[in-house]
């Protein structure tokens, strides 16, 4: 739940802040991208949202290459995500980003670390339409399981993560980024935290899960 409040903090922060694109939900990147190259959209979106597909993609294959070999890569690959957070968030409130230039490395940023957020666990944490899709077809047919309030829990995090990140911006604009970085820094020490029969859950959550990158299987 903390990740899918960063995630959702993450999106708020670079849709409002950096110019109307993503930083995880690449199905809407996908949108504005088509849109933009029919002509619709802002001037330069086309430009942002590749930078925000190519930092995702690159940040997913990093995790993949890199977290799949190490021991504990949980707690390594989300401190790799704080780190990326949290320099965006100290390189938003040292100085105004105004050049294109600055956003666009800002992007990649935040970009990187969805990415890599996306690969930390197989039930998913930052794309959510399959999700919300698998939760409402269960009750529809009755099938409600006993995990389900985790999951429409998540569901409710990412919007409360949204919404703390953009009244941030609006309070306090130059701490806009914070709220993803604090909430992650949140989840890194409740996974890093010790807990009795720890070991065993761990070496289960390392094996490969035959539904990850399948939302709605993971849901």
């Amino acid at each position: 739940m903390l990740l899918s409040a960063a995630s959702g903090a993450a999106d708020a922060f670079v849709f409002i802040c950096v110019g109307q694109v993503f930083a995880g939900v690449m199905t809407g990147n996908l949108v504005l991208l088509g849109a933009s190259a029919a002509g619709a959209g802002e001037e330069g979106v086309a430009l942002r949202v590749v930078t925000a597909l190519l930092s995702y993609g690159c940040g997913v294959a990093g995790a993949a290459l890199v977290g799949e070999r190490m021991w504990r890569r949980v707690p390594v690959m989300l401190l790799a995500e704080v780190v990326l957070l949290a320099t965006g968030a100290a390189l938003w409130a040292a100085r105004p980003v105004t050049s294109d230039a600055d956003r666009l490395g800002l992007l990649v940023l935040m970009g990187l670390a969805m990415g890599i957020q996306g690969r930390v666990r197989a039930t998913p944490t930052n794309y959510f339409t399959g999700t919300l899709t698998s939760l409402v077809g269960r009750l529809a047919v009755g099938a409600w399981r006993g995990g389900d309030g985790w999951v429409a829990g998540r569901l409710a995090a990412v919007v409360a993560g949204a919404a703390l990140a953009a009244l941030t911006v609006r309070l306090w604009p130059e701490a806009g980024a914070v709220a993803a970085a604090a909430l992650a820094v949140a989840a890194l020490l409740v996974e890093a935290s010790p807990r009795p029969g720890r070991a065993g859950a761990d070496a289960e959550k390392e094996k490969p899960r035959p539904d990850r990158g399948n939302p709605a299987g993971a849901a």
